[in-house]
């Protein structure tokens, strides 16, 4: 029997599938699991994954991975260690520049990708599209967390890379994700601008699924996740028109509202105006509670995540208008 060349084996690929990951090797292990068991032929795919953080643990679970597909006749795995610069997009781009396939596909580490995942997003890759959005959801209780609510948005995105396709050659054209995005914030919308400002074919293929569970999450996420906020005054600086038709029209009135109240009261109060201060901190108070109850609706009511809700809705505001400023200083961009 004649051994098949690797030249000949990096022709049979169909799709690269690129996963970033950064010292969670649970989640690895488990989204490395499903896709050993994708129903699209071993043979046509490869996983490259690129560890962000690089450690021996991590390179250790992949390469049991590996032994183990190679037992069974499955698809190939591929171990990069980035050593920086750092962050999802810079990952990302790691693994696509190494991809032997025509077709590169993205998910996460704390994905599941569906077994026919691969399958479908092929099958609606036809000729003529550029790239490719599949289908997100994220499995959540009756009555979700405030954070477990806001990261359930990912289902309706239009285009998040925990689930997409592109053409390498499309890929090579962008020169990839733009580094400087440095959180995983923005980047895939980044990407899908440019997609569009190219004039790249979108499709959107409901029939490849990523199941994407939520993980747990410290007490105060919210506090923590603010300071992404930076990086619209990025993404709304490289595009401005499709920033304000796809994701704020404009900046939350509540948030600046409710700021420059706790500045009038602060400032009435040190001026000696007392009541100005009272009615200025009563209308913060009011905008505050209007804040908290909003999150609060439709959520879990226990003692501490009602105790959570009302201390970062008195953080949040103030948190978030610092960080739309310093993105805008950072990035010299009207962003207001």
């Amino acid at each position: 029997m004649q051994a098949t060349s690797p030249a000949t084996a990096a022709a049979a690929i169909g799709v690269s599938v690129v996963v970033p990951t950064c010292g969670r090797q649970d989640l690895l292990d488990r989204c490395l699991d499903a896709l050993t068991r994708q129903t699209l032929a071993p043979s046509r795919f490869e996983v490259i994954v690129v560890d962000d953080g690089p450690s021996h643990d991590t390179l250790r679970l992949v390469a049991n991975w590996r032994l183990r597909t190679a037992l069974r006749g499955g698809p190939r795995l591929f171990y990069i260690a980035n050593a920086g610069p750092h962050g999802p997009a810079a990952a990302r781009n790691r693994g696509w520049r190494a991809a032997q396939a025509p077709l590169v596909a993205f998910t996460d580490d704390d994905t599941v990708p569906s077994p026919d995942w691969l399958a479908a997003g092929l099958g609606a890759f036809l000729d003529g599209v550029d790239a490719l959005c599949g289908r997100i959801e994220m499995p959540l209780p009756d009555q979700p967390t405030d954070y477990e609510r806001n990261a359930r948005e990912l289902e309706d995105a239009q285009f998040v890379t925990a689930n997409c396709f592109c053409r390498k050659s499309v890929l090579e054209a962008l020169d990839g994700f733009d580094e400087r995005f440095t959180a995983p914030w923005r980047e895939d919308s980044d990407l899908h601008f440019r997609l569009l400002e190219m004039h790249a074919r979108v499709v959107h293929a409901p029939q490849a699924l990523v199941v994407h569970p939520v993980r747990p999450a410290p007490w105060g996420v919210s506090l923590l996740q603010i300071r992404k906020i930076a990086f619209d005054a990025l993404l709304y600086k490289k595009h401005p028109r499709l920033y304000r038709e796809r994701i704020a029209r404009r900046a939350r009135w509540d948030y600046h509202l409710i700021v420059g109240a706790l500045l009038a009261a602060c400032g009435a109060l040190l001026a000696g105006s007392t009541r100005v201060a009272a009615v200025a901190a009563l209308l913060w108070l009011a905008l505050t509670g209007r804040f908290c109850v909003r999150r609060l609706a439709g959520t879990v009511k226990t003692p501490a995540h009602v105790t959570e809700m009302v201390i970062t809705s008195v953080l949040i505001p103030p948190l978030a208008v610092f960080w739309r400023l310093a993105g805008a200083i950072r990035y010299r961009v009207r962003f207001a």
